[in-house]
């Protein structure tokens, strides 16, 4: 008799999860699908919608492999008539063909979903269906939502280093006789290296994954069917598989680890990748497990392969920084996506789409978005963030960009990131400040500056950078509302500085830059 129709979604890949547990090949089955409207809720990049369709299809293939029957839906070349375009309009079309078959399950069991929106789809869905859905808890991570909702209690402030210490002890990583590894918790000042004017120099590329037969399929699919939707996929070669992105682990630390802590926060023009990992769409799709990251990179430093400012700068963004935001998002959802601190009310400007801009920082980290797909932290937060904080656009806005454009993105961890972090429209949730700064910050962490035709010291007149005139704009704005923040006082004391004839001409020049971008 049929019992249970095991729901996997496309960043759930995970064979060990907790869906799993007690499945029963000859009673329980898999449902998967490709549904044109996970695509298309957010105007998606074809490099993200090609690594979750490939991915998928690889996973289904494994699976049936293993002799379970797997429920999948492909998406069609072209949208067909009466299509579902929805996972629980997909699910229920699904449901209605397996009943008319005789196979009808007495219960539907998904993991514990990564969006808001697609669990209370699915519990729709199940509610129509007369299904009960089980959620089940989600064992990738090393922490719950519950866990984080204990933690988060009393708290008048939330702040990652009381939340990512107790991890560190619970899990004994870089822990040495109860002690941290070193003597102190976190490297972080050690960690904040840009490169000589020289350069990187010879960079150890990242090891490459051809598409095989089934993901050149899907690429074929992708570029025929969203031909209208951003990014290239010239140079597609993001892992795919469990096999995959345990390679890509190894890549990572034999080759860029030893020197991902110094450079974490530069930046080179045309040089995407630099020292960094290139794992977090591999995890966040549950192709790899976080243990296993954090324990290649503990025993790295342990074995002297890596220094240990390395080792513990890039555990911190993984038992730390990506366990925090999954909290925070699920601490705080749904209200959370509609939170706007600073008022912003701004559209993204066009040259997010189109990387058509004059500013030579803005130029690379949104042609190389388009390009791969990918852009490092710093890119995001003090670039593409930055600028869109100063600007004003919409929080939401940004969200959703930066949703559609990266391979590894995912709402739990992308939204914290964005409208916390990167735009402080949670009013400080995530951070304890704006990250607000002028052009001399990007100037000082990477080459971009060189050659631009804007200086990033001068914030009136013809060459004068947008970031430095936008950022006294900003404090100037909001200078009231920033007042309150202790941490804010030295930049606020800058602005008082200034002559009531600059600010004026700043707040003239940024109204008039506005303008123009919009």
């Amino acid at each position: 008799m049929p019992r249970s129709l095991v729901i996997v979604l496309g960043d759930q890949l995970d064979r060990a999860g907790a869906a799993f547990d007690g499945f029963d090949r000859s009673r329980d089955r898999v449902w998967m699908a490709e549904v044109a409207g996970e695509s298309t809720h957010v105007w998606t990049h074809k490099a993200r919608i090609t690594v979750f369709l490939a991915a998928m299809r690889h996973f289904r293939d494994r699976l049936t492999g293993e002799g379970i029957a797997v429920d999948y839906t492909e998406l069609a070349s072209a949208p067909r008539k009466g299509e579902p375009v929805t996972l629980a309009a997909a699910l229920a079309a699904s449901l209605r063909r397996l009943a008319k078959a005789g196979w009808r399950p007495e219960r539907l069991v998904v993991v514990e979903p990564g969006e808001w929106r697609v669990r209370e789809a699915l519990r729709e869905a199940a509610t129509a269906a007369g299904l009960p859905l089980e959620i089940r808890t989600d064992r990738h991570f090393f922490s719950t939502p519950e866990e984080f909702a204990a933690h988060a209690k009393g708290r008048k402030q939330l702040r990652l280093e009381y939340f990512y210490r107790p991890l560190r002890e619970k899990f004994g990583v870089l822990m040495d006789d109860g002690e941290p590894a070193g003597g102190q918790w976190n490297f972080d000042a050690e960690n904040r290296g840009a490169f000589s004017k020289a350069g990187p120099g010879v960079l150890p590329a990242p090891v490459r994954f051809a598409p095989d037969a089934v993901t050149r399929g899907v690429i074929e699919l992708v570029r025929g069917r969203f031909a209208e939707h951003p990014g290239s996929l010239d140079h597609f070669d993001w892992p795919v598989t469990q096999t995959d992105a345990r390679a890509a682990l190894d890549d990572f630390l034999t080759h860029r680890l030893p020197l991902f802590g110094r450079y974490q926060d530069a930046i080179w023009t045309g040089e995407p990748w630099l020292y960094h990992a290139r794992l977090s769409q591999a995890m966040n799709m549950k192709l790899l497990d976080p243990r296993e990251v954090v324990a290649g990179a503990e025993r790295a430093w342990r074995e002297g392969r890596a220094p240990l400012e390395a080792a513990e700068g890039f555990i911190r963004q993984v038992i730390g920084w990506r366990e925090y935001v999954r909290g925070v998002y699920w601490q705080f959802m749904p209200e959370y996506l509609d939170r706007n601190a600073l008022g912003a009310d701004r559209s993204l400007p066009n040259l997010y789409w189109t990387g058509a801009t004059e500013m030579n920082c803005l130029r690379d980290a949104v042609g190389q978005t388009l390009e791969y797909g990918y852009a490092h932290h710093i890119q995001r937060l003090m670039v593409t963030g930055l600028f869109a904080l100063l600007f004003g656009v919409d929080p939401k806005r940004v969200h959703e960009w930066y949703l559609a454009v990266y391979v590894d993105a995912v709402e739990w961890v992308e939204l914290p990131n964005t409208l916390g972090m990167s735009q402080f429209a949670d009013g400080g949730v995530m951070a304890s400040k704006p990250y607000c700064a002028t052009g001399a910050y990007i100037d000082r962490m990477s080459n971009a500056c060189k050659g631009c035709r804007f200086d990033p010291k001068k914030a009136t007149g013809p060459d004068a950078c947008p970031f430095t005139t936008l950022y006294w704009d900003f404090l100037a704005r909001h200078e009231k509302l920033l007042a309150r923040n202790q941490r804010m006082t030295m930049q606020l004391k800058n602005v008082e500085r200034k002559p009531a004839a600059d600010l004026r001409a700043i707040r003239r020049q940024a109204d008039e830059f506005r303008d123009r971008m919009s």
